[in-house]
């Protein structure tokens, strides 16, 4: 009896500890996420102001995710390779926000671009190594809750970036300012980033289970997943041209569209917490649902008015947060824990590489038909139905 009670108390405490480190890396992402989220919701504009096209506009963003998702096949091998987790983690956040304020300081449409493109790297070489780190503390709070706390904390700052921005611009202040004003929350980001980095120096000893180790790479269901991930990807529209059309077509006014961003990064972390909740009790069914639903964020996105600009935008966030949360969490339960830094690279390149070409087919065809940008969007996205199913049939 005392035996168990000391085996409770310790699993107790090891749960408090685990659940501590995801809320502080949760705080770090806040700030980053404040950082960039908020630089993010104002950058197609921005880069309209500059002179580029719809067409520039899809593809610019495209190849930010293309290097933010591509990249990380290779830095998740290196983290795995060198069991540098946190040496990469830090500099790839270090990377990813100083870009930030210094767009503040571009004059031209390219290297306004450039920058953007630098942001989205640093992210890619940072995302792996700390999925790889949450991965094993999620092991002990369940991979759907602790995947979803930090994204909901990851999207306040989401939120809130934008909002500051909405802020800036309301006091008639240029998209300059907004991205100048960035540099706060980019520097606290980083101390937190330090804190967690004392605290935490060794992740991996939150799963101390043995893990069984697998001669043949990764398992089959895994490269279904990642097929379906990129259908997923290859489908949703990025928010830079969404905000270029909702300019362009007079859906909403220059200072709102950041608060309609807000507005998604708050149903985004609402998102993460309830369906990371729900898919920790149910499994893959919630992902397949929240996929089914959110698709059809495109209609009233771009195919209606202010009031339909809302409700399409909610349904964005809650496609996001599902991506972001229960999309991530589902990889660990498919991958053995020794393998997860190169897994997460395989599974972001794969998904960067499928957003990359829908971004740029769905810039495209917003020049050419916007019903059938709608339609590609739709059906796309509901193509990953099926192949979601095959997965959790494989996996049980």
């Amino acid at each position: 009896m005392m035996q168990q009670d000391r085996e409770g108390a310790k699993h107790q405490l090891a749960t408090k500890s685990a659940i501590a480190f995801v809320v502080l890396l949760g705080v770090v992402s806040l700030f980053a996420d404040m950082t960039y989220e908020g630089a993010r919701s104002i950058t197609g504009p921005f880069l309209a102001t500059l002179g580029a096209s719809a067409t520039v506009v899809g593809i610019v963003a495209g190849f930010g995710e293309l290097a933010g998702y591509g990249l990380r096949l290779i830095f998740g091998y290196l983290s795995d390779r060198t069991g540098r987790y946190w040496v990469i983690t830090i500099v790839g956040y270090m990377i990813n926000l100083v870009a930030v304020p210094f767009l503040a300081l571009a004059g031209n449409w390219p290297l306004a671009a450039a920058l953007m493109i630098t942001e989205r790297t640093g992210k890619a070489m940072r995302t792996p190594a700390r999925d790889a780190m949450l991965s094993h503390a999620t092991h002990v709070t369940g991979h759907g809750w602790g995947f979803g706390l930090h994204e909901a904390m990851d999207q306040i700052g989401a939120v809130l970036g934008p909002l500051i921005v909405a802020g800036v611009l309301s006091s008639r202040q240029n998209y300059r300012a907004g991205f100048a004003v960035l540099v706060a929350p980019a520097a606290l980001a980083l101390v937190a980033l330090a804190a967690a980095r004392l605290l935490y120096p060794h992740p991996r000893d939150f799963e101390t289970e043995p893990v069984a180790l697998e001669s043949k790479g990764m398992p089959r269901s895994f490269w279904l997943y990642l097929l379906a991930a990129a259908l997923v990807a290859a489908g949703f529209a990025d928010f830079p041209l969404v905000a270029y059309h909702f300019e362009k077509a007079s859906v909403a006014s220059e200072s709102r569209i950041p608060l309609l961003y807000a507005m998604a990064m708050g149903f985004d972390a609402l998102a993460a917490l309830v369906f990371g909740r729900l898919f920790d009790r149910l499994g893959a069914v919630v992902l397949m649902g929240v996929v089914a639903v959110s698709a059809l964020f495109a209609p009233l996105v771009f195919l209606g008015g202010a009031a339909a600009a809302w409700a399409g935008m909610a349904l964005w966030g809650v496609g996001m947060g599902a991506q972001e949360s229960i999309l991530r969490a589902n990889v660990a339960t498919i991958v053995p824990a020794d393998r997860r830094g190169a897994a997460y690279g395989l599974f972001n390149a794969a998904y960067g590489l499928a957003w990359f070409a829908g971004s740029v087919l769905i810039g495209m065809l917003y020049g050419r038909s916007v019903v059938g940008l709608v339609v590609f969007s739709v059906l796309v996205q509901w193509s990953a139905l099926p192949v979601l199913l095959r997965v959790k049939r494989t996996i049980g």
